[in-house]
């Protein structure tokens, strides 16, 4: 559950290690190595099974340590909210739940599955703001990802494939589940940026450039770009966010083929989006995608959620306006709800409050209104 409003606005730096964990092995820069084990945390693990990069466990990222497949369990919460994951989906036969993320539940099959190597990853209600999951859930908003994303899914074909299996889950999480093939995911979230704002604008205002890429001047909150611009982003080893870092530090992590290769695809995914979305009378600022590699083939495939209202910001062609911020088809009335009218202070370490039924329903209608203003069709 990206949040592009949160990442940090300090300048892009090569991450350092993370801190040592008990009963893992050492951290080291992601290059596959068969004989390590699998079932290693997707940000540390020099080997990657899963095909979700951003695996959360519904705590602040930093504190965020799970193994996430092969049956290893989510281990103790020990950081401020949140102290129990939420819990999975029930009557789920033929699947056992591996791990709880801060909008996902990802099932590992509980015997060799027909379709192969494969995890079902469902979409729940849940929703997160400022690194917190709130106990306040937004009715339908597991069905716009999911089914958003299969339709983005088809929309993509032919630059990449992707892992979605099959749509075909059981009853209980029908229209919020996948059947995904399991990948070896690289640590890059890969943000591509056709408009000025977020931290990218934060950025700028500093020094003139986004992750190393010099922009002209003048631009504002807003402003679109020349042209779209890569700008990764990785797990900071310490404090609660993702940062933005240089394409040189991603090379020096993943390669700089698979580095060149990952910005080719994530400028060709977005270039085919933005016009998609600009012929819907909608603008696609910025939005990240997520790869790994398929361990049978070796091919870069196209992973985790794609083009939704929690990994892009949307915003109304009709209103958009360079100079302040934009309205978004998002959670910002959630956002602009707990800074400014909830009370509530995230730097006090307590839980957010609940939300009142009518933001619950207006974010409802903004996700909702998304999947219709893309698809042209409403939510099945």
């Amino acid at each position: 559950d990206w949040d592009p409003d949160y990442l940090t606005d300090t300048p892009p730096r090569t991450p350092s290690p993370p801190a040592a964990v008990p009963g893992y092995p050492p951290w080291r820069p992601h290059r596959p190595s068969p004989e390590l084990p699998v079932g290693l945390h997707p940000r540390t693990s020099p080997l990657r099974p899963t095909h979700l990069v951003s695996v959360r466990v519904g705590v602040p990222r930093s504190r965020t340590v799970a193994a996430v497949d092969q049956g290893h369990s989510v281990p103790p919460y020990n950081g401020r909210v949140n102290p129990t994951p939420p819990a999975p989906a029930a009557g789920l036969p033929g699947w056992t739940h591996a791990s709880a993320g801060k909008v996902r539940d990802i099932y590992a099959p509980a015997a060799a599955h027909p379709l192969g190597d494969v995890l079902l990853i469902v979409a729940s209600d849940r929703i997160s703001a400022f690194d917190y999951v709130l106990a306040t859930p937004i009715p339908d908003k597991g069905r716009v990802l999911t089914q958003l994303t299969a339709w983005w899914f088809d929309q993509l074909a032919g630059i990449v494939p992707n892992h979605l299996v099959s749509m075909d889950v059981p009853d209980a999480v029908a229209g919020r589940g996948m059947i995904c093939r399991r990948l070896e995911m690289f640590p890059v979230e890969c943000v591509a940026r056709g408009y000025l704002t977020g931290s990218g604008l934060l950025e700028y205002r500093k020094g003139g450039a986004v992750c190393g890429i010099a922009l002209p001047p003048g631009l504002q909150d807003g402003s679109r770009l020349g042209s779209p611009i890569f700008t990764p982003a990785t797990k900071a080893a310490l404090g609660d966010h993702d940062e933005n870092v240089s394409f040189e530090a991603v090379a020096a992590d993943v390669g700089d083929d698979a580095a060149a290769h990952l910005r080719e695809l994530t400028l060709a995914l977005y270039g085919r989006a933005e016009g998609i979305a600009r012929d819907r009378g909608i603008v696609l600022a910025d939005t990240k995608f997520e790869f790994g590699t398929d361990p049978a083939t070796g091919a870069t495939v196209l992973g985790d959620e794609v083009l939704t209202p929690d990994s892009s910001r949307f915003w109304d062609a009709a209103t958009w306006a360079p100079g302040g911020p934009q309205p978004s088809f998002d959670k910002q009335f959630v956002r602009d709800w707990l800074r400014h009218d909830s009370g509530w202070d995230p730097r006090e370490g307590t839980a957010p409050p609940e939300l009142p039924d009518a933001i619950v329903q207006r974010t409802r209608e903004r996700y909702l209104e998304a999947y219709r203003r893309l698809t042209g069709e409403p939510l099945p």
